[in-house]
């Protein structure tokens, strides 16, 4: 692997500075194996780096999703700052990527040359009850879950507890060695009611600690929430996350149909390029 290699650095799920979860993507992605691309993400050491690539799918571009330690089928925050990216970079409004859990399409609204807010249409997940309640209740340090400790599948794994409040969430110290014993999946902790809701999400196993917005959760939080009755489905929600470690972001989400056919899973928030640069390898 030789060359330089330009990328852009977003924070995206805000639309100020130095705030949000931060994304690497490399717009022309290098002609390198999957060990060299893990190795771009482990030395840029975010949340998660994206690799963009012709299409081949049908899609506008086709994307690769890599944590430090992994590569994703889907996450949610790479695939809306990639789009903003792509759509800023080539004038675009409508954005679909080829994912390894399919074909995303992001609408972008309010486009600048440093910015945009974005909606993308996320896979319908799969749930199921969680086996290991015990073990990941006992890992977090809680007594109980308001709802029932549900996992839900979109590409990653996400497992869901709803705490008594904010200030539980905000007070958690989970082990995360425990934690990561639960696999690779990540853990979402939530507390709100109505339209307003904060969430703190730990994926240790994935090479994430605690994640400052995490898109691919937002999706599935609204529909165990409107599955369980606690908003209604249509109903859009305000998901606060990431103050824990000075990142404060603003998700958005809602899911359409009803407990029997959910139609539709819709994510939004905005996302802003603060640097640009190029590896200079070989």
């Amino acid at each position: 692997m030789s060359g330089a290699y330009r990328y852009v650095l977003l924070d995206v799920f805000t639309d100020t500075a130095l705030e949000g979860n931060q994304l690497a993507v490399f717009p022309e992605a290098p002609d390198s194996s999957t060990q060299d691309m893990q190795r771009l993400a482990r030395e840029l050491n975010l949340s998660e780096t994206v690799f963009v690539f012709a299409s081949e799918r049908g899609g506008d571009v086709r994307v690769r999703i890599f944590t430090p330690a992994a590569e994703l089928p889907f996450a949610g925050h790479p695939v809306l700052g990639a789009a903003i990216a792509v759509g800023i970079e080539r004038g675009r409004h409508e954005v679909t990527l080829e994912t390894g859990a399919g074909l995303v399409a992001v609408t972008l609204r309010d486009v600048t040359e440093r910015g945009a807010y974005g909606t993308m249409r996320q896979p319908i997940p799969s749930w199921q009850p969680f086996e290991r309640s015990a073990e990941l209740l006992g890992a977090l340090g809680v007594e109980r879950s308001g709802l029932p400790v549900e996992v839900y599948v979109n590409g990653p794994r996400h497992v869901y507890v709803e705490l008594d409040g904010e200030s539980a969430v905000a007070a958690l110290a989970p082990d995360l060695r425990a934690l990561a014993e639960l696999g690779e999946l990540g853990v979402s902790c939530f507390a709100g009611a109505g339209v307003r809701w904060k969430t703190r999400m730990f994926a240790p196993a994935l090479g994430v600690p605690e994640d400052p917005a995490t898109g691919s959760a937002a999706g599935p939080l609204a529909v165990h929430l409107a599955r369980h009755g606690r908003i209604a489905f249509g109903e859009e929600i305000e998901i606060r996350q990431g103050t824990e470690v000075g990142r404060p972001s603003l998700l958005r989400a809602r899911a359409l149909g009803s407990t029997d056919a959910i139609e539709c899973v819709e994510v939004g928030g905005s996302a802003v390029i603060v640097a640009r640069g190029e590896f200079l390898l070989g």
